[in-house]
């Protein structure tokens, strides 16, 4: 169903974005408008509302729309080794340098469902630094982080997610890593046992913890330029000295006003080194 939007749409998508962040204390009032709407409108459409007027009548009355709306606003899309390049240029280029360190602390944030910090988990095994390594996954979707911490996926993705592996660089077979049970997979227990997922967000919270290597994908293009500069800023104060910074492969640092305080490491897959 196709919606033409009009401009009154945009005064109701504020209005609703004051409310939830009075109510509910989740602030997506400094995300991109154009991701916001497509998100809204697919909302809309899946509850059965005609109007951002009646949508915020729901969420408001009812805890449990709102957190079936916060799936939509929060994108929870991932993958396994998602941009093989990504994970490759982590194993060779990065890796070498984070094998100096005693101890290490890593921060997935954004973590959605869990794909990627299970599969820094994978390489980090692979890397044997797995074992001293504490990884932080975070995300502000409670839902996501219930599944994440699962460590279970739907059989019929783990396909990609093979090919993926294979792609990154990947030393071993992605079956060693799970056990299959009617048609879902869980990740082995060892891979979980260094990982602490928790609630975190990126427009409300402050610095998580000193960290050697933070991975945030796929999550700066839903922010505007204002919350972009916030976010590379907490990344910038929570990174140790020449510690790592991965972003997706269309985001970049380059029009922040932390860009000088940061080096281009593997600049065709997004990864800069701290000043």
């Amino acid at each position: 169903m196709q919606r033409t939007l009009s401009p009154q749409f945009d005064i109701d998508l504020k209005s609703l974005f004051e409310s939830i962040y009075f109510k509910y204390n989740y602030d997506f009032r400094h995300y991109s408008l154009a991701s916001m709407k497509r998100a809204l409108v697919h909302a809309m459409n899946r509850m059965g509302v005609n109007t951002l007027l009646l949508l915020q009548e729901k969420v408001l009355h009812d805890s449990e729309c709102f957190y079936d709306l916060l799936q939509s606003l929060t994108i929870p899309v991932s993958e396994m080794f998602r941009d093989p390049t990504y994970f490759l240029a982590l194993r060779e280029k990065v890796i070498p340098h984070l094998k100096t360190y005693p101890s290490l602390k890593i921060w997935v944030a954004g973590c959605s469902t869990g794909e990627e910090v299970y599969s820094l988990a994978i390489l980090l095994q692979e890397e044997d630094l797995l074992e001293r390594t504490t990884l932080y996954a975070t995300d502000i979707n409670q839902r996501s982080l219930e599944k994440a911490e699962k460590g279970s996926l739907n059989l019929d993705v783990i396909p990609k997610f093979i090919q993926n592996y294979q792609e990154s660089g990947g030393k071993h077979s992605l079956s060693e890593y799970y056990t299959v049970a009617f048609n879902s997979v869980t990740f082995n227990g060892n891979l979980k046992k260094n990982i602490i997922f928790t609630d975190h967000s990126l427009v409300t919270d402050t610095v998580f913890s000193e960290t050697h290597l933070i991975s945030c994908r796929n999550v700066l293009i839903y922010f505007n330029r204002e919350l972009q500069d916030r976010v590379l800023g907490i990344f910038h104060e929570s990174l140790c000295r020449k510690g790592f910074l991965g972003l997706g492969l269309q985001e970049t640092i380059q029009f922040s006003q932390h860009a000088k305080s940061f080096d281009p490491f593997v600049k065709k897959d997004r990864i800069f080194q701290k000043r």
